[in-house]
């Protein structure tokens, strides 16, 4: 009997994605509920499980290609062709697993002799390394760096590798002490949640491996030690080292805070600002090699940009070939809110635990414009245009691995205090990497505040499918002509860019028009005029 395996529902509004990695090759057994591939769409990734326990007999859609909901993706045979191929994946797992031995062991019949610890060890007191918990909708990681190789004795916690996930970098720490017997994932490679990377040997045969070397005999052992307090084991960094490469710093300059020493980037920002690349800069004997014409690809780093890096870029893209996309500006005049937060800021923070800030008045007055001019709030689908009667306020968050759009469901119904709140517990969600794929879909309308970087004027871009998104700058006090006089006033320039297929000239500059007389006078926010 055959099950197929078809692309689940991917969230509101989103209507395709891409495969972006099968796990799993036709011929394989796969049990219930394992991962077989994982796919991609504009805004998260979605892993695409096994609904039976059998065989992976056929892969319809191809990695990189693009499927709709429910299209199908591959079929698994289920019943007896699994239980055919179970034994065979055993036979070849051990097949491999004795040549690995072999390899590692040197002449098997030596081992033997060296004692049959050594063959308990081997066979039976082993530990797999796993991949830790990724966090929540994280499904994999990359093998950055691996800090100890094949044959290393390792301590319970010693950290073996880094890896790295498009939002945190997460050590892997060693959880037993004993030697490091087998690298199952190599620096580079990409693996799931809960895969397994190494393999350790533990108890009386532990030191094994390092049996290899039969002249240096017992005194490999302190030289290890050596080698592993001193920390030239420890591989800093990526960051760091680049850090240090631009600082023009070497190695021995900075003081690692990481685990076992490991230099990280904050060390080196720490070295140059206490001045220690002047010695640096005496040594100057490295100019010869430099006038010996290096190449330009020497100087240069190749860094592979993570898949959720790759849809964005690709999604913005077809945002701007699709959407009719324009930009109309305007400025406000900051007085009045500045007043009013620095009135009952302590009073607001004291009775409803959060900070007021300026997001919860743009939330508001945007709201508001959004129900006068309701387009700004709708969106296209085929030939028909949908119009939303609630507001679900996406808000740009930048992070350190990039931006992401969490959603304030239904901001048009929630008080200042509420969208405070908010805005705080997705911030927080964001930088944490803890974004789920309901916090991110949904959205009818974005605000971006590119003045939290110091930017003047800002024309964001759509996120699709909505139809609108008000770009926020930074405060910057200017002279301002009021009454006939000149004064100086706190001013932002505000901007809205819009699809011109749904939103005409005349409401765009009405729905900005809106926004700024509601911020320029917050009473009339309280009025709902």
């Amino acid at each position: 009997m055959t099950s197929e395996v078809r692309v689940p529902t991917l969230g509101e509004s989103v209507t395709e994605a891409t495969v972006a990695t099968w796990f799993k090759k036709p011929g394989d057994t796969v049990a219930v509920d394992e991962m077989l591939c994982e796919l991609e769409t504009d805004k998260v990734t979605v892993e695409v499980p096994s609904p039976v326990a059998g065989t992976l007999s056929e892969i319809v859609a191809q990695e990189g290609e693009t499927v709709g909901v429910d299209a199908l993706l591959a079929n698994v045979s289920e019943g007896d062709s699994g239980n055919d191929a179970a034994p065979k994946a055993k036979e070849a797992a051990e097949d491999e697993s004795a040549v690995s031995q072999s390899d590692r062991g040197g002449d098997a019949p030596k081992s033997i002799d060296a004692g049959s610890a050594d063959v308990a060890a081997r066979t039976g007191e082993t530990t797999e390394v796993k991949v830790p918990t990724l966090g929540e909708s994280v499904t994999e990681a990359t093998v950055s760096t691996w800090f100890k190789k094949v044959g290393d004795t390792v301590e319970a916690d010693e950290m073996l590798c880094e890896l790295e996930t498009d939002k945190v970098s997460v050590e892997v720490p060693a959880p037993s002490a004993g030697v490091l017997a087998e690298i199952l994932a190599e620096e580079g490679s990409t693996v799931e949640a809960s895969a397994t990377l190494a393999v350790l040997t533990s108890g009386s045969g532990a030191a094994a491996p390092k049996g290899e070397d039969a002249k240096s005999g017992a005194g490999a052992a302190p030289e290890t030690k050596a080698a592993d307090t001193s920390g030239k084991d420890v591989e800093d960094a990526p960051s760091a080292k680049k850090a240090m490469a631009e600082a023009g710093i070497s190695r021995d300059q900075v003081t690692g805070s990481g685990r076992d020493g490991r230099v990280m980037k904050e060390d080196v920002a720490k070295a140059v600002a206490a001045g220690t690349s002047a010695p640096k800069t005496e040594a100057k004997p490295a100019a010869p090699r430099a006038a010996s014409a290096p190449d330009d690809a020497s100087r240069e780093e190749r860094v592979k940009m993570t898949r959720l890096k790759q849809t964005m870029a690709r999604r913005l893209k077809e945002a701007q070939n699709t959407a009719a996309i324009l930009t109309t500006f305007n400025e406000v005049d900051m007085t009045e809110i500045m007043a009013l937060r620095n009135a009952y800021k302590s009073d607001f923070e004291k009775k409803h635990g959060v900070r007021m800030g300026f997001m919860s008045f743009f939330t508001k007055a945007c709201c508001h414009a959004l129900k006068e001019i309701p387009e700004v709030n709708a969106e296209i689908d085929g030939t028909d245009i949908i119009y939303k009667n609630y507001v679900h306020m996406g808000v740009a968050a930048g992070t350190p691995t990039g931006l992401v759009v969490p959603v304030i469901k239904d901001a048009d119904s929630m008080s200042f205090a509420e969208i405070e709140k908010a805005v705080n517990t997705m911030g927080k969600k964001a930088r944490d990497g803890k974004l789920t794929m309901a916090d991110m879909t949904g959205g009818t309308f974005t605000i971006s505040n590119g003045g939290v970087y110091g930017s003047l004027m800002t024309a964001p871009i759509l996120n699709p499918p909505q139809s609108g998104i008000l770009g926020m700058a930074k405060i910057q006090d200017r002279p301002m002509a009021i009454n006939g006089e000149v004064v100086i006033r706190p001013m932002m320039y505000i901007s809205l860019s819009y699809d011109h297929r749904i939103i005409d000239g005349k409401g765009a500059v009405t729905f900005l028009v809106r926004v700024k007389e509601m911020l320029e006078d917050p009473r009339r926010l309280l009025m709902d005029l």
